[in-house]
């Protein structure tokens, strides 16, 4: 097995930073659909919840059942504030992990176009020599073939 070339090193490392980042930000955007979820959540179970209260107080309700249900009303919607101000920080942070991984994919990218230059190069050095060897080969059989004068 070869040794690998300190670009192949390069790309190597880098492809380990964007598999790094890529998780992060693949971590980071799972939780955010987890934070939204729970807020949709919380936004249904407020709206059912007073759409079943407003049916049940048009027949009519005591006082104190209506205060209970406005202190809990005003729970779930301290509730859904809380989670909002969780889904903006949430996003932030995913907002936040996209350049750092760009910044990697870009990096390896940059590594890769420099290692098919390289390859492209020992592929036309490769290509003059096996032509060199091929002309070589043709003259040789040339001189083996013309006739020789003493």
């Amino acid at each position: 097995m070869t040794n690998p070339t300190p670009l192949q090193t390069l790309i190597g490392l880098a492809q380990d930073e964007v598999d790094t980042a890529t998780q992060r930000l693949g971590r980071l955007q799972r939780e955010r659909g987890e934070v939204e979820k729970q807020l949709q959540a919380l936004i249904t179970y407020r709206d059912e919840y007073h759409t079943r209260f407003t049916e049940s107080a048009r027949q009519g309700m005591a006082a104190g059942n209506v205060r209970n249900f406005q202190a809990f009303i005003d729970t779930l919607d301290a509730a859904i504030n809380q989670q909002r101000r969780m889904l903006d920080q949430a996003t932030v942070r995913v907002e936040a992990a996209k350049p750092e991984w760009q910044r990697c994919k870009q990096k390896l990218g940059s590594y890769e176009v420099l290692q098919t230059r390289q390859d492209q190069v020992a592929a036309r050095k490769e290509a003059r020599r096996e032509q060199r060897d091929s002309d070589e080969y043709a003259a040789r059989i040339l001189r083996m073939r013309a006739p020789q004068h003493l």
